[in-house]
């Protein structure tokens, strides 16, 4: 499982490491908040390694010691098409998942509860006034 930038934060909301919350959502025994944290961890992971090869492409086509004549127009603005979608699609997720792992309880709320999920099946969960969530266990 290729890490992501999350992976700290995610395990926090938690309680556990990412590697154990996988297998837990894999599984099926996770409530949604975990599955959903999962998933989008899943999607970054993803987004992330684009932007590493597309990065790693952009700096071997420009390096110092390459041949200019080498360097083709097309292929770099190909390159930065890609990044910008990359990046684009990164910073999505991670508000998402941002979003997400607000809209947790704290871990003393949580208490030995900590795969179970928080009622956030609804999109208007998200929508309540944080005074509105906190009411709920």
């Amino acid at each position: 499982m290729r890490p992501s930038s999350q992976d700290q934060a995610i395990e926090a909301a938690f309680n556990g490491p990412v590697a154990e919350l996988h297998r837990t959502a894999t599984a099926g025994q996770a409530g949604p908040a975990l599955f959903r944290a999962m998933e989008l961890r899943s999607f970054l992971a993803v987004a992330e390694s684009h932007v590493d090869r597309v990065r790693d492409r952009l700096h071997q086509a420009t390096a110092p010691d390459r041949d200019q004549s080498e360097l083709d127009a097309g292929d770099l603005r190909t390159d930065v098409e890609w990044m910008k979608a990359a990046l684009t699609s990164r910073t999505e997720i991670v508000t998402a998942l941002t979003r997400l792992l607000r809209s947790m309880p704290g871990r003393e709320a949580a208490g030995p509860r900590r795969h179970q999920a928080i009622p956030t099946a609804s999109p208007k969960a998200n929508t309540a006034p944080p005074a509105a969530r906190s009411r709920h266990p």
